[in-house]
């Protein structure tokens, strides 16, 4: 397009002229870009150009989905709290655990944008709650937990015939739920693909 031509003519070139503008503007900048699209495969379908791509690609940085950090979604939550409690009168404290739980277990497809959006949907919907339980939390969040335990679990009988019948509900749920895809399920799982065949 016109636009990436112009940008990648600013950087090349270190100058450009302004729009309505005649004299040419030298610039000296460093240019830090995120994108979620996948730019390679873009360049691959012409809609991306190969040569803006290798300008803007000299130290490429990826950023796994918010799902596959688990351990940050705390320490989000932590600071995304601090942040909006500066802004608010009622001050929340922190999350029940139960809520905690659920929150770590979500999926996040909208990763740290829906995370934030919820923390400040919680504490406007807190009133004189001073923690965050389960009741608050968005039904998408709640339902995602309720579908993610394992209903019926055996609470008699001998523990390893028990837990034999746990994993191969897990492992048929799983392999539903991600469209047999073997090796997601495995990294979800925390196993290998070899033990959960």
């Amino acid at each position: 397009t016109s636009l990436q031509v112009k940008i990648l003519r600013a950087l090349q070139e270190k100058s450009f002229e302004p729009v309505g503008g005649v004299k040419t503007v030298n610039v000296n900048v460093r240019v830090i870009a995120a994108t979620n699209v996948n730019l390679e495969k873009a360049v691959e379908e012409n809609r991306f150009r190969e040569d803006l791509f290798y300008r803007l690609n000299v130290i490429p940085v990826q950023l796994p989905a918010l799902q596959e950090r688990k351990p940050d979604i705390p320490l989000l939550l932590t600071h995304f709290l601090a942040q909006f409690n500066k802004f608010k009168t009622k001050r929340l404290v922190g999350f029940s655990e139960t809520a905690m739980d659920s929150l770590v277990q979500y999926p996040w497809p909208g990763n740290i944008r829906e995370l934030e959006n919820e923390v400040e949907r919680l504490i406007v919907l807190s009133g004189e709650d001073k923690m965050v339980g389960p009741e608050l939390l968005s039904a998408r969040i709640r339902e995602h937990g309720e579908n993610s335990k394992v209903q019926g679990v055996r609470v008699a009988g001998k523990l390893k015939d028990a837990l034999e019948e746990l994993e191969m509900t897990m492992i048929k749920e799983g392999l539903k739920r991600t469209g047999w895809n073997k090796s997601r399920l495995a990294k979800e799982l925390g196993i290998s693909r070899a033990g959960l065949i």
